[in-house]
């Protein structure tokens, strides 16, 4: 099995289903040459699994399986799994704004682009890339017919819903607590699962400042400090592998006063994709395949976070 970024003993072990505390030192035995002297993988090496007697558990050879999800739209309906990776995992996924409230607006090229149509695209984006791990994924707010669009120009209207199929009032306070009623009330019926929130919006500064990728976390939640900071190396990886030549700027910090982070129960992650009125900013968030490599590296850190998570 290849170690990848990011993976430790305890995660390539639950990555085949096998519990870290009673395979530990099996694998350690098996791959003693190739490790480091604190038992630190090497990426890029192939390891041994240390496979358990037919009496013990067994390691589970998954069949690819296809799911039809139509929130995705026609061409993105069909998900494909890839791993187990999420197994047992629950993830809410808020886009922000959305119904009558399109968050902040620019103009380009002569049409009207909104922040919620955006961010709703990166969260269906991302939603996809969890669900091919084996997650379980709500998506808070949901528009049925737009789905993932690969254009520069989304069009922007006032149909969203609260899932599962709430209308979104008017009034900013109303929306946010409907919104925190909707994520509490799932994270209660999932009590004792492992569960995390992950929010997307799209900041509206002015239009000369550029900003990179940044996350807020409630001060008191370790484990939201913890799924930010995970995204956030996860970001500034890929800002050295892919603008070698552009430091990345953006942070993680805690930002506790917001409504959604102050009341949501699960450890949680509010992202901030960029400024839709920077001209800078506008390159990465218009062109799907940027959406989309957002949704990528997203997901990669929040399988960091989970498979290097302390039990």
């Amino acid at each position: 099995m290849e170690a990848l970024e990011g993976d430790g003993i305890y995660s390539l072990l639950r990555r085949y289903d096998l519990n870290p505390g009673k395979h530990y030192q099996d694998f350690v035995a098996l791959n003693r040459e190739i490790l480091t002297e604190n038992n630190q993988l090497y990426v890029g090496n192939m390891y041994q699994i240390p496979y358990p007697s037919t009496t013990e558990e067994k390691v589970k050879v998954e069949v690819v399986e296809k799911a039809e999800h139509s929130i995705f739209g026609k061409n993105y309906s069909t998900v494909e799994s890839t791993s187990t990776r999420l197994k047992n995992t629950v993830y809410y996924l808020i886009s922000g704004h959305g119904g009558p409230d399109p968050g902040a607006i620019d103009n380009f090229g002569g049409k009207i682009i909104a922040e919620d149509e955006y961010a709703y695209d990166v969260t269906l984006r991302l939603a996809r890339e969890l669900l091919s791990h084996a997650a379980e994924v709500y998506i808070i707010i949901q528009d049925k017919n737009d789905g993932i669009r690969d254009v520069r120009i989304l069009d922007s209207d006032t149909d969203e819903v609260v899932y599962p199929d709430k209308e979104i009032p008017l009034n900013q306070l109303k929306r946010l607590k409907q919104r925190v009623k909707t994520v509490n009330g799932l994270y209660l019926k999932n009590k004792g699962k492992y569960q995390r929130l992950i929010v997307t919006h799209v900041d509206g500064r002015s239009k000369g400042t550029n900003i990179d990728v940044f996350f807020y976390h409630h001060h008191k939640s370790k484990n939201g400090k913890r799924l930010s900071e995970n995204i956030h190396r996860t970001f500034e990886k890929k800002y050295r592998k892919f603008q070698p030549n552009r430091k990345y700027t953006g942070t993680f910090t805690d930002r506790s006063s917001l409504y959604l982070v102050k009341n949501t129960l699960p450890a949680m992650t509010y992202i901030e994709i960029g400024n839709i009125r920077n001209k800078k900013d506008q390159r990465r968030i218009l062109d799907s395949d940027n959406r989309q490599a957002l949704a990528k590296w997203i997901s990669e850190g929040i399988l960091i976070d989970f498979e290097t998570r302390e039990d």
